[in-house]
């Protein structure tokens, strides 16, 4: 997996490469400028769009005056480059761009103040103005002219981060350039991840401009970056004499009468996901539309749970649509009483346990809770910000060593090592019921296959969105029903050719 860093970080690793490449700092500012323009055309390639760029006097402002120098020579021939000049201070690399800018027929416009700046009508703006380097709220000026930025009507392209915005950690003021979107340098910043950035980054992208990445996965960080080429390192594929007898057998306690639906869905979505044999305890009014559904899956029913054989099963998956019941819970503390495996707690299990929360000391370690934001915060707590449940879930997933999946676009995986996985696949086609049960039921499907709990888990949250996300490509929304139809293609494509 690749790790991710702070802003602090970041730097320490422009630092290094700088001084071990070698290169020289300017040349990489060009680098990474290069990288910047190439995205630029490749989204948009015609040139008779009028740009606006705005530069602050530091590096950043560097990246943008070479960013204006490049798409001149690339032929886009109206650009407007305005300077913030609230400030006597400059970078080394800005005044060496700003040379190399005045000698293009490039027009330049120094801002005094921000009310200089008279509305233009343009079609892109590209923001300059701060890179990672800001570490507190905009003031004075600066403060000033990203309020009239933000009211240009103009698409938006912000260099390496919204100017305004940290890197990472709460957000102190709401005066950000509001991105259309962003190509960032080497890494997405971690607030990319996080809903917090949602009113001010629509899309962005990851220019590599050639960092040390032998020194970047040397970096101490808890943070890493789940993406396709990392799961398909230990993603196995069928041997000629594996039988169902060797896959797991995994049990699913799920569904009221009003809710079967999370209960079906769960349970298709473990049997597509290749579990050997999956065993459905859901109420025996659910049982005709198990067989017309999913005729693979088998019934379970809950009048003979005192009398289970737990040794014969290798997960079992519980919660979806299970309902809050006396019923429920009675279900709930027999099977922590009688398994003793690991577990994937979901939905109204995870409730239950919020309003029991004496029998979290009966889960099983290395178990498994998949929380969206809410059922998260009934189990843990309220929060007051998305930082404040991330350095929960690590201490939470420490004390019960267990994992905690935390449900969202960029959906976090938390070890009991105390290490934080964002996913990198999904789509917001997939914001729709059933997707949380679908992946419950790959997650407990691959657990049962012999993978290691926590591989199973990066490789099912991965699979899952990478299935929504190709799906998205043709369908606006994307059900979890046809989530699901996609998986087995899904899991034969991860396969390393």
């Amino acid at each position: 997996m690749l790790k991710l860093l702070t802003a602090a970080q970041s730097r320490e690793a422009e630092r290094y490469t700088i001084e071990n490449e070698p290169i020289e700092s300017s040349e990489l500012m060009e680098r990474a400028s290069h990288a910047f323009v190439k995205i630029f055309i490749d989204r948009f390639p015609d040139r008779k769009k009028s740009v606006l760029i705005f530069c602050g006097r530091g590096n950043n402002g560097g990246d943008g005056l070479a960013i204006s120098r490049l798409l001149f020579d690339e032929g886009y021939q109206q650009i407007q480059t305005y300077i913030a000049d609230f400030s006597e201070n400059s970078s080394q690399d800005f005044e060496l761009n700003l040379e190399r800018l005045q000698e293009k027929d490039v027009s330049i416009f120094y801002l005094k103040q921000a009310a200089d700046l008279d509305f233009y009508n343009a079609d892109f703006v590209i923001d300059a103005l701060f890179g990672s380097g800001l570490n507190r709220p905009l003031q004075g000026e600066y403060r000033e002219l990203v309020k009239k930025m933000n009211q240009l009507s103009a698409y938006k392209v912000s260099v390496d981060v919204p100017s305004g915005m940290p890197c990472e950690g709460e957000f102190a003021d709401a005066v950000i350039v509001k991105s259309d979107f962003v190509v960032t340098f080497q890494r997405p910043k971690l607030n990319f991840l996080l809903p917090i950035s949602g009113p001010y980054i629509k899309d962005w992208k990851v220019a590599n401009i050639g960092l040390d990445e032998n020194y970047i996965q040397s970096t101490p960080s808890p943070y890493y970056w789940l993406w396709k080429g990392g799961v398909q390192r230990f993603i196995k594929a069928r041997q000629p004499f594996e039988h169902k007898g060797l896959l797991g057998h995994v049990l699913i306690v799920a569904g009221a009468k009003e809710t079967l639906g999370a209960a079906l869905i769960c349970t298709e979505a473990c049997v597509k996901a290749g579990a050997g044999l999956t065993s459905a305890m859901i109420p025996s009014s659910g049982l005709t539309a198990l067989n017309t559904r999913l005729p693979e899956a088998m019934y379970f029913n809950r009048e003979d749970l005192s009398d289970a054989d737990f040794e014969k099963y290798s997960v079992v998956a519980i919660g979806p649509g299970l309902g809050t019941h006396e019923e429920a819970l009675g279900l709930l503390k027999q099977i922590l009483n009688g398994f003793k495996k690991p577990m994937v707690i979901d939905a109204d299990a995870i409730n239950l346990l919020s309003k029991h929360p004496e029998l979290l000391q009966m889960v099983p370690e290395h178990s498994v809770f998949t929380p969206h934001m809410k059922e998260f915060d009934r189990l843990f707590g309220t929060h007051n910000s998305w930082w404040q449940r991330i350095e929960t879930a690590r201490r939470q997933a420490k004390e019960l060593k267990a994992f905690i999946v935390l449900k969202n676009r960029y959906t976090m995986i938390f070890s009991p090592g105390g290490i934080c996985y964002f996913n990198s696949s999904g789509s917001p086609a997939m914001a729709s019921g059933g997707m949380g049960d679908a992946l419950t039921g790959i997650i407990a499907s691959l657990i049962s296959q012999g993978y290691e709990v926590e591989k199973a888990i990066q490789l099912a949250v991965f699979s899952h969105g990478y299935a929504g996300e190709q799906l998205a490509q043709s369908m606006l929304v994307v059900p979890a029903t046809a989530l699901i139809k996609n998986m087995p293609q899904v899991l034969k494509e991860l396969l390393p050719k």
